[in-house]
């Protein structure tokens, strides 16, 4: 089963974005992702859309990074993707009359419920500027091994 790594893509196009001070085509991020400028062009209307970027039209045109990077979480990209399912796994339906299939099915509604919610609580509590800090941390090190 293929998961779905929308949330970390735009996570990685806003940092991009954000270390940009031109504004960036949808085929320069889409290489950035090994993915398709459409698939980038998508995604970023739905930003933009919420006011997180902008873009422009024409020569020397592309998308920007529009918001404070510490006032918006992840939560916060998480509902502007439309909220995808964070979990894989769901409960059968196929015999809904079936007691243990009901009762099977009540605990595990329930676990999943409980464990969607602390993530979308964690993930409220990380910012853009958190990960862009840590970006920094980890560009910062990475150049002093090679400067070694």
């Amino acid at each position: 089963m293929r998961r779905d790594s929308r949330l970390s893509g735009v996570l990685h196009i806003l940092l991009h974005l954000a270390e940009h001070q031109s504004p960036m085509t949808s085929e320069l991020l889409a290489k950035a992702m090994d993915t398709n400028p459409v698939v980038v062009r998508r995604i970023m209307a739905g930003l933009r859309e919420q006011g997180y970027v902008q873009s422009e039209k024409g020569h020397g045109g592309g998308w920007t990074l529009v918001c404070d990077l510490s006032t918006v979480t992840l939560r916060d990209i998480y509902i502007a993707l439309g909220s995808p399912s964070l979990l894989a796994m769901e409960s059968r339906s196929e015999t809904p009359d079936c007691l243990v299939e009901q009762a099977v099915n009540a605990a595990l509604n329930k676990t999943f419920e409980e464990a969607e919610a602390l993530l979308i609580s964690r993930l409220g509590e990380v910012t853009l500027a958190m990960l862009s800090a840590d970006f920094h941390k980890r560009f910062r090190k990475a150049k002093k091994k090679m400067d070694d």
